[in-house]
């Protein structure tokens, strides 16, 4: 289950929702009674209400919350909230809206104030997410927590190469932009004297890099520069959030950005390389999407 949805279910069981930065949801008891009775197919949600409190800290009840849902560690599933809560401060910020599914719309009234609307939701919605006996059920999923491969979902035992792969083909990307970082810094340089050839190392991809190596790579990736804008895709809200959140676990510094809240766009800024060619068929290769450059203006 996904943050959104989590966080749906986290305010109907508790009739509260803090969220860090932002304020606070609240529901009577009796008002959610009504809803769960009601005999129309969908209700408006008016009885919610919202404090706007942007001095609110972390939720060590609503992160173990995620945390035993999802089946993933509390770091993790602290890091997956972050992600999600600092793309609606985004939002708002910018002075575009941001739904909270299942309990409503917040909007940028002036800095600092929010105003929130309700919005329209399935009964059915509501008597599913108010589960306060629900329970984790023993499959793998849930059994251990674990980190999953970013170009895949949930894998079987024989899929346990894919993983590897994925780390090997970061591990690629990185010394390839590295690399070419590397190329053009040297070439600017006035200091090197004329009886000196330069020797610039060719990067060698071996089937012993260790993750250790890979996270020191994506770190590379992550160097801040305004040179290129990469778009690794343009996705509906549902599959782009999941991409973000994804991205993010392997500390990949995405970004994401909207023009009407329907279609989102992802994408990276990248040091400028000679060869941008190839690091665009790597990063292709790495998210399973055509990634193009996006010339800023």
């Amino acid at each position: 289950m996904k943050i959104p949805s989590l966080l749906a279910q986290y305010f109907y069981n508790n009739k509260r929702l803090d969220l860090p930065g932002i304020g606070s949801f609240f529901i009577e008891s009796s008002s959610l009674r009504d809803l769960q009775n009601s005999k129309q197919r969908s209700v408006v949600l008016d009885v919610v209400t919202f404090e706007n409190n942007t001095s609110l800290k972390d939720s060590a009840e609503l992160i173990a919350y995620i945390s035993e849902r999802t089946g993933k560690m509390k770091a993790l599933a602290s890091s997956d909230l972050d992600s999600h809560l600092h793309l609606a401060r985004q939002f708002l910020n910018m002075g575009k809206p941001f739904t909270f599914e299942g309990i409503g719309i917040l909007s940028t009234v002036k800095p600092g104030e929010l105003e929130f609307t309700p919005i329209s939701v399935p009964v059915d919605k509501i008597r599913e997410n108010n589960t306060d006996k629900t329970t984790i059920s023993a499959s793998p999923e849930n059994s251990s927590p674990r980190y999953e491969s970013f170009l895949t979902g949930p894998t079987t035992k024989l899929e346990w190469k894919k993983p590897v792969i994925g780390l090997l083909l970061l591990a690629g990307v990185g010394i390839t932009i590295w690399g070419g970082y590397i190329i053009s810094k040297k070439s600017k340089s006035d200091v090197v004297s004329s009886d000196v050839k330069t020797v610039v190392p060719q990067p060698v991809l071996t089937d012993s890099l260790l993750p250790s190596d890979t996270i020191k790579l994506a770190e590379t990736i992550n160097q801040p520069s305004e040179n290129y804008k990469y778009v690794l895709e343009v996705a509906s809200s549902k599959r782009a959030f999941k991409r973000f959140n994804q991205f993010k676990t392997i500390r990949w510094k995405v970004q994401m950005e909207t023009a009407d809240s329907v279609r989102y766009k992802l994408f990276m800024i990248l040091p400028s390389v000679a060869d941008t060619t190839r690091t665009i068929d790597s990063l292709t290769a790495m998210t399973g999407r055509k990634v193009y450059i996006e010339y800023q203006n």
